[in-house]
């Protein structure tokens, strides 16, 4: 019994040691650690945690500052400000010692909003392709923090994440519009620049405001409230899960593809005897004008010359689908995609095609609303030299008719919790300015959009203790359906609220996009014209250029003449012109009525005139309103486009 209890009581004090000992290491936060970027022309400051009272000395560049840990475990030095340049190394000394190589000064950019600001460049890589076979640019740095949320506790340190650098290797990761920004500020400038990413496809806004300036939103502040409490996000999160899994299960058990295990429909022997017809891949038909949700089988014949074509690999492109797929070449399975935003791009290895009758099968599933293909992507199958336009001629079957599949709770999107656990981490990083790409999850009520709009940028800014931090972000682009006539919008409303945000908060700048997005694709490719914007932006907001434009005309004031308005714009020194070379287009006015209709315009100088003979006494004049404003195109001399506006005029 004593030698037991005397074992016990030692192996006691050895834990006990060695908890002491693994706490009394120095930790950094993930953002400072090998390859970062820090801050020029500003203090620098860092940062982490040690045991109580723990002295922790720290030397970088020739200099070294020491401190000790406080009675919480945090410790901070502070040196001076640097110029740009690197790389360095940085020594950190406590109970254990750590170095960080490859260290540089330059300008941080955080870059944040949801999927448009996600989006890498791996997904754009078939418009940019040369982009992939530069040389590597290590004066560009690249952190992505990873998702996370809190609504209970702000947080001092990101869950992970590293430094990484423009090369072949990382260059895919990186985000596409936070790239292309930071390619043209270093091209410029010839200054290090480390971008910092906290963003979450599907994000709305207030997830992202801080909690000081999230109160003036009641409802929101109320919903913090409510998921402060981890069990019911437990009790959220589980349904979803189990709802999600019995209707998926439901579907593999109905799917009369599968109903004969030798013979399943992605097998090239079947023949679709009594199939539907889809002449051209479009969405799935309705019933009695309702989606008919569940999945759906696509078959195709393909014929293929080339006796040498089984030794040959292929790229095929299935465009985008809506919602899941899984792709068959000749029976075997080539790719699959869980939910409905990506574009199908899928490698077909050597040895799957052949010569004569190849067979392409799509197990496609609809989860809710309308399914099936999105027109005007490209559907074809690339091997060696042959482009095989895949787009018509299909055979589609029904496998499994299921209700709609409920919608999931999205808890990390609730209002707070982002910005804790992403955001505020990394405004304990000193940086240049702000990037922001969001407003997509808040087209559905984008009538309060500026006021927290408003709100993020000042709360953001006091977290950085920087009053006058630029605060760039991008408009949002021409999406959906053309309208032939004028139409009432909500991503036109939003657009006029972020246009309100540029005139009203100092500091701030917008780049416009309604010219750079995609009918079909609530995720456009071009994001270097959207990097190139934010760019001009910032040589003016953050790097004081004064030799602009440095963005398109902006609407000054508007006034009636008779049975015109006149509209005044700021040129910035350059001219009013439109993107054809032909008359404006897309503006629109209304009198008394509120009844929009299309406006003959001209340019005078800096001025565009505008009249209607449907509008004796016109009261509101509109530009670009729509929810992808094709018409538009009035620009500047530099190719700019103006924004979207309402004005009521007198």
């Amino acid at each position: 019994m004593i030698l037991t209890i005397n074992r016990s009581s030692l192996l006691i004090a050895l834990i006990v040691m060695l908890t002491g000992a693994l706490q009394a290491k120095v930790r950094l936060p993930h953002l400072i650690s090998d390859g970062m970027v820090l801050q020029r022309d500003q203090p620098i400051r860092m940062w982490g945690w040690a045991d109580a009272g723990e002295k922790v000395t720290v030397r970088f560049s020739g200099q070294k500052k020491e401190t000790k840990a406080t009675e919480g475990g945090e410790w901070e030095v502070s040196f001076p400000s640097m110029k740009e340049g690197g790389p360095y190394t940085v020594q950190m000394n406590g109970e254990n010692s750590i170095i960080l190589e490859d260290v540089y000064i330059g300008d941080v950019w955080a870059c944040s909003g949801q999927s448009n600001m996600e989006l890498t460049m791996a997904r754009v890589q078939p418009m940019f392709p040369w982009e992939f076979e530069q040389e590597a640019r290590p004066a560009i740095r690249y952190f992505d923090v990873p998702d996370a949320y809190d609504f209970s506790h702000l947080q001092m340190d990101t869950p992970g994440g590293e430094w990484i650098q423009v090369d072949k290797e990382h260059i895919s990761q990186f985000s596409a519009v936070a790239y292309f920004f930071a390619k043209r500020l270093n091209e410029k400038y010839d200054v290090p620049i480390g971008l910092i990413n906290a963003s979450v496809g599907g994000s709305p806004i207030q997830s992202w405001i801080r909690k000081e300036e999230l109160k003036r939103f009641p409802e929101d502040f109320a919903e913090v409230e409510k998921f402060r409490n981890p069990d019911l996000i437990k009790q959220i999160e589980k349904q979803d899960r189990e709802r999600i899994s019995t209707w998926q299960k439901a579907v593999w058990q109905k799917d009369k593809g599968y109903a004969q295990p030798a013979a399943p429909w992605s097998s090239s022997d079947v023949e679709p005897d009594d199939w539907g017809e889809m002449e051209r891949l479009t969405l799935l038909p309705l019933k009695d004008d309702r989606a008919v949700n569940g999945v759906y089988w696509f078959r195709k014949e393909f014929e293929l010359d080339d006796p040498q074509v089984s030794s040959l690999s292929a790229k095929l492109l299935m465009g985008t689908m809506i919602d899941s797929d899984s792709t068959y070449v000749n029976g075997q399975l080539v790719g699959s995609t869980g939910y409905r935003y990506p574009p199908r791009r899928y490698n077909v290895p050597a040895g799957v095609l052949r010569q004569g009758k190849n067979v392409l099968a799509v197990r496609l599933i609809s989860e809710r609303g309308q399914g099936g293909f999105v027109e005007e992507k490209p559907y074809q199958l690339e091997v060696g030299d042959q482009v095989i336009d895949l787009k018509c001629d299909w055979h589609y079957q029904l496998g499994a008719s299921m209700p709609a599949l409920p919608g999931q709770t999205f808890v990390r999107w609730k209002p707070l919790g982002l910005y804790q656990a992403m955001m505020a981490p990394v405004q304990q990083f000193p940086v240049k300015g702000v990037i922001w790409y969001q407003g997509e999850s808040n087209t559905g009520n984008p009538s309060i959009y500026a006021e927290q709009m408003k709100a993020l940028i000042n709360g953001w800014r006091k977290a950085w203790d920087c009053k006058d931090l630029p605060f760039l972000y991008v408009q949002l682009p021409n999406f959906m359906e053309v309208s032939e006539s004028p139409q009432e919008s909500n991503w036109a409303v939003l657009r006029e609220k972020q246009r309100t945000v540029a005139k009203d908060v100092s500091h701030t700048g917008m780049a416009v996009a309604i010219d750079a997005g995609e009918a079909n694709d609530i995720h456009p490719l071009d994001k270097k014209t959207i990097g190139d914007r934010l760019a001009l932006l910032a040589f003016a907001l953050a790097y004081g250029e004064k030799d602009g434009p440095f963005s398109g005309p902006s609407l000054e004031r508007g006034k009636v003449q008779e049975e015109v308005i006149e509209l005044t714009f700021e040129t910035a020194g350059s001219r009013l012109e439109t993107s054809d070379g032909r008359a404006p287009k897309g503006f629109a006015v209304a009198g008394e009525d509120g009844d929009f209709h299309w406006a003959d315009a001209r340019i005078e100088g800096e001025k565009v005139i505008l009249s209607s003979p449907m509008v004796k006494s016109p009261k509101t004049a509109r530009y670009a309103w729509a929810d992808n404003p094709e018409r538009a195109n009035l620009v500047n001399t530099e190719g700019l486009p103006a924004s979207p506006f309402e004005i009521s005029v007198e």
